[in-house]
């Protein structure tokens, strides 16, 4: 077992209260339809857009609201042109930070990460810079609550998972992205499944002191309130005593 990312946790931890803010609408629109434009706006042969999808029932986004999501990606409706990128940088105590971001002025977006790291004593880097340090894996978080872990370890490895760890209230079961739709098949039919993605593992981890760690936290939640920014990944450790 590996360590688990501190932020990880605490990202799930904020997601409820996340959940309720006006910009997870804004942010999950254009999931939608980037993924629309990209894969068409049928679901059933659309995976890109089935995630988008269930992305936007998680945050209680309403049904008439996705379809003209659905409706801008492909065309039907008039709307703004998002593009996908991701950014990397370091962090303070030299931890790494990649950002996967949808935005309609790729310029205007560098410029406003690039001042969110420069503020909090961290630095964006070129592309490349941080990626070879995660690995891109399937991730189910299975909700903790009432489950026997030896059972659902059992569970996990006869889906072909990688990994299993407990990460605060969910146990987080990772896998290969190939094997990503067989494994939360499998989960969802006895756990309940809190949350699920594809996205980027950190292969080693960073411990960092106290006050690295409270302009880190600061720093990803800047990154995280920018409208243009997706998801985040980071592989710091926090100290004992901001964890408390």
């Amino acid at each position: 077992m590996s360590g688990h990312s501190h932020w990880a946790t605490i990202k799930h931890k904020k997601a409820a209260t996340d959940a309720k803010k006006n910009k997870a609408f804004s942010k999950v629109s254009r999931l939608i339809i980037i993924a629309a434009r990209h894969g068409g706006g049928d679901p059933a042969g659309n995976l890109k857009l089935q995630y988008a999808i269930e992305a936007a029932r998680a945050v209680n986004m309403p049904r008439d609201t996705i379809e003209r999501a659905i409706k801008r990606g492909t065309g039907e409706l008039e709307g703004v042109s998002f593009e996908e990128t991701t950014y990397e940088g370091y962090g303070p105590g030299g931890v790494a930070i990649m950002i996967d971001a949808l935005t309609d002025n790729k310029n205007r977006s560098a410029s406003e990460i690039r001042k969110i790291f420069e503020a909090s004593g961290g630095n964006m880097g070129t592309a490349g810079c941080v990626a070879f340090m995660f690995d891109r894996k399937g991730v189910v978080n299975v909700a903790a609550a009432g489950v026997n872990e030896d059972q659902l370890m059992t569970d996990v490895l006869d889906t072909g998972a990688d990994n299993m760890e407990r990460a605060g209230d969910v146990f987080e079961i990772t896998c290969a992205p190939p094997d990503f739709e067989k494994v939360k098949g499998a989960l969802t039919k006895k756990y309940k499944v809190e949350s699920s993605e594809i996205g980027m593992i950190p292969k080693n981890w960073v411990q960092v002191d106290e006050d690295s760690g409270r302009r880190l936290l600061a720093l990803m939640d800047h990154l995280e309130d920018n409208d243009d920014v997706q998801k985040t990944y980071t592989n710091f450790q926090l100290p004992e005593s901001l964890l408390k």
